[in-house]
């Protein structure tokens, strides 16, 4: 039997809304208390890399506990009191940056700033007993497609040591058009692109994925300069090594549809 942990790309909505038991979340609810945490399994520690901390180079929370950063506003009271008490662990996030300096960057550790809720939303749901070590990690200011896929390129072979790769993001991201009053476009051309690029194996994918401004409404999907929550999914997709992905899930979400990926 393997001991190969996953590489995962999964949504996790807008804000605590997830854990709010929105209506309009309800797709990603059921998908990460079901069927995600069943391909996730059972490893030893996961590596969450979260679009909502953007850093100049590849950043790593590190310490063994870390307090939880309620990055939103405007919400129910309750919304700022969530816990979630998983520990961290400093010893796989010095394998972490050990790792990404070893493919070039000069990744730094972190051991003070808490978990973001792209870390602590989806989580709570996809591992409500908080039994698996959790090491954050930021994506870059950038928004380089060439730095993520290697960044996550340099995190494959954690997996076998049975750590997850777990990017969390949204493969629809336009703010302007979730508020807006009026019908969201059809997003569904530009999901098409993302799965046959992910579907591709290796090499190819990564080609494909290097282009992604070009896929079909692209930039309505993540207008310029607002792609950070695409980066997770090309760190996860990294991480997939030479491995063939596939979409897990296509889940509607407030007028659109949002993708979750697995490479196992």
């Amino acid at each position: 039997m393997s001991n190969r942990a996953v590489s995962m790309f999964i949504p996790h909505g807008g804000g605590p809304m997830p854990l709010l038991n929105d209506p309009g979340h309800r797709a990603i609810i059921e998908f990460l208390t079901g069927k995600a945490r069943t391909l996730l399994g059972l490893p030893k520690a996961i590596i969450l890399v979260t679009a909502h901390w953007e850093e100049h180079v590849p950043t790593i929370s590190s310490a063994e506990n870390h307090s939880l950063l309620y990055d939103y506003s405007g919400f129910p009271r309750e919304a700022y009191h969530v816990k979630y008490p998983a520990k961290g662990s400093p010893s796989v996030a010095e394998q972490v940056k050990l790792a990404l300096n070893k493919q070039g960057f000069h990744a730094k550790l972190d051991n003070r700033r808490g978990w973001d809720h792209g870390v602590f939303v989806p989580l709570l749901l996809l591992v409500p007993d908080a039994n698996i070590p959790i090491v954050q990690l930021s994506v870059l200011e950038s928004q380089s497609a060439e730095e993520h896929i290697r960044m996550g390129r340099a995190l494959s072979s954690l997996r076998d040591e049975n750590i997850a790769i777990i990017g969390s993001g949204m493969s629809f991201h336009n703010l302007r058009a979730f508020f807006s009053q009026l019908p969201i476009d059809n997003n569904t051309p530009f999901e098409d692109a993302i799965q046959d690029a992910c579907e591709s194996i290796g090499l190819e994918r990564d080609e494909k994925l290097l282009k992604w401004e070009k896929f079909n409404e692209a930039r309505y999907a993540h207008p310029v300069g607002h792609a950070e929550h695409f980066m997770p999914l090309l760190v996860a997709a990294g991480a997939g090594g030479d491995s063939k992905g596939k979409n897990v899930a296509r889940l509607p979400f407030m007028g659109a549809v949002v993708s979750a990926y697995l490479w196992s």
